[in-house]
């Protein structure tokens, strides 16, 4: 009996100084942790040299938004063919040289686009024992305004100006066999064409469009006195004798196409059809094709023709074609 209670004062004196020794290290480890301060610091206290102020510097890009777009080319076709004196298959020397001009610029912000667009043309034929003729001479400058309402279908208004730049020329020849001039037939604003249009145009992408112009005047030109019509004469143009002008008011069709077939191959085409109201049965109809093959980045082939139907000018209708090989400059490459 003392011999297990001595035991059980043994184990609870050893139990005692381990629990003691517990509370010992908690307290000692209670009083070691750091208590957050709780004391407001004034600013104003705080040194004014302890903080910098720092410049962060904004670059001035100067961005501009450029709601304008130009396209460029221009160019020399040329043609040449040469035979010997005793060449039996027949044929005559010639040459001929054409030069043209292209301009395109556009302006589009919002529903608003503006297109204005220059073509000029003008080459000239030289056969052996002739006269040097014309083979091109065009003057084109048309000028639309619209308004898209849809994303197909847009109100326009358009000015158009049609002419050409030297004088055409009847042929004959004289008591001797040598090629003359026998009558001048047209010079630059005889006949002169200005065009204004008012309708809707369906655009269904960016190479092609068709204006339908429901209320279109155009007035007809001739201010050569060698060509306008004389009191008592022929109407010339449309234009009856005495008078130099003629206002006609037509409805107009125009179709525009300026399409890439290929990398190298672009098609460009343009139709218009002019019924005037007082005889809209007999409308005067015009059709113009190029064909451009790109063979290097400067040279090309180009083939091109043009189908006119006018009364005014003559019953049947009236076509010309050409091919040629040139040097054309593009902007922007």
């Amino acid at each position: 009996m003392y011999f297990m209670f001595k035991n059980l004062t043994i184990v609870l004196t050893v139990l005692m100084s381990f629990v003691g020794t517990e509370l010992l290290a908690q307290v000692n480890l209670k009083d070691l942790r750091e208590k957050p301060g709780t004391k407001i610091v004034d600013a104003d206290t705080i040194k004014e040299s302890s903080i910098k102020q720092i410049n962060v510097p904004i670059p001035q890009l100067g961005l501009e938004v450029n709601y304008w777009k130009h396209w460029t080319k221009f160019g020399l076709n040329a043609n040449q063919a040469s035979f010997s004196d005793n060449w039996n298959s027949g044929g005559v020397n010639s040459m001929s040289l054409m030069g043209l001009f292209w301009h395109k610029a556009d302006y589009t912000r919002d529903r608003f686009n503006f297109v204005s667009e220059l073509d000029l043309k003008y080459g000239k034929i030289q056969n052996k024992d002739q006269l040097a003729k014309k083979n091109q001479d065009r003057i084109f400058w048309d000028n639309k305004l619209s308004y898209r309402f849809t994303d197909k279908w847009a109100l326009y208004f358009s000015l158009t100006m049609e002419s050409q730049f030297d004088q055409g020329y009847k042929y004959g020849k004289d008591a001797d066999g040598n090629e003359i001039i026998t009558d001048t037939v047209s010079s630059f604003m005889a006949p002169g064409y200005f065009t204004e249009s008012f309708g809707l145009e369906y655009k269904p992408d960016k190479s092609f469009s068709l204006r339908l112009g429901t209320g279109t005047a155009r007035q007809t030109l001739i201010l050569d006195n060698r060509i306008a019509p004389p009191e008592g004469g022929k109407a010339v143009y449309g234009v009856e004798p005495g008078k130099k002008v003629r206002n006609d008011l037509a409805f107009q069709i125009t179709a525009n196409l300026d399409r890439d077939l290929s990398k190298n191959l672009n098609l460009k085409a343009r139709y218009n059809l002019f019924a005037d109201y007082k005889d809209i049965s007999d409308p005067d109809n015009r059709l113009d094709v190029t064909l451009t093959a790109k063979i290097t980045r400067l040279v090309n082939v180009t083939a091109s023709g043009i189908l006119v139907y006018d009364s005014d000018q003559d019953t049947k209708v009236q076509f010309s074609q050409g091919l040629a090989l040139g040097v054309l400059f593009s902007f922007p490459r």
